[in-house]
């Protein structure tokens, strides 16, 4: 890997710190040549701090420290993505990142399809959604329809039509996902599962 230090008079690069698990910016931060190497030698992100004017080991006193996954150097050579596993809050104001947001795993519109279904379990006596309509028919309701889309996808699998195949699959990750919030559960639990799972 190329790095280009000399593109800045000060001999910095940008480092920009992603948890490799959530995929989340957690901060920015710089390095020169003397912190990018301290990075590589004891896999802890160090940065040069611009304000103390000397290498800086994200959480040296707070003990919250970035564990190195993964250094990437950008098309120009002279940005980092730096993967890391943080072991706390990122930020020096004790949130999970620079921007006060929660560094929580999102599965992109599957999670605001979760939110959509949590409204509606919320809101179960709205008499014109379908999702809400299930809720108040009960537990055995939302299996049932789960069961019934699965065999669904299992008869569509066996055909030639891919277009019924995915439609039918969708239907069915649609009534899993209500299934899971009507039991108390999210995709995170799922993940976790897979995750213990893993050798």
């Amino acid at each position: 890997m190329k790095i280009d230090f000399n593109k800045s008079k000060e001999g910095l690069v940008p480092a920009i710190i992603q948890d490799s698990e959530t995929k989340n910016v957690l901060m920015l931060g710089y390095m020169n040549e003397a912190a990018y190497d301290k990075t590589m030698a004891t896999k802890k992100v160090t940065f040069y701090s611009r304000s103390k004017q000397r290498l800086w080991t994200k959480g040296e006193e707070s003990k919250n420290f970035l564990h190195l996954v993964d250094i990437k150097v950008d098309c120009d050579n002279d940005t980092l993505l730096v993967q890391v596993s943080p072991d706390g809050p990122t930020c020096h104001k004790g949130t999970d990142t620079c921007w006060n947001q929660s560094n929580e795993q999102s599965f992109g519109f599957l999670s605001k399809l979760e939110a959509t279904i949590q409204e509606r379990k919320e809101n179960k006596h709205d008499e014109s959604s379908y999702v809400a309509s299930l809720f108040r028919k009960g537990i055995n309701k939302i299996a049932q329809k789960v069961g019934e889309e699965a065999v669904e996808v299992v008869i569509e699998a066996k055909d030639d039509n891919d277009t019924l195949f995915l439609d039918e699959s969708a239907d069915l990750l649609f009534h899993y996902l209500i299934l899971l919030q009507a039991k108390g559960f999210s995709l995170k639990n799922i993940e976790a599962v897979l995750k213990a799972r893993q050798k």
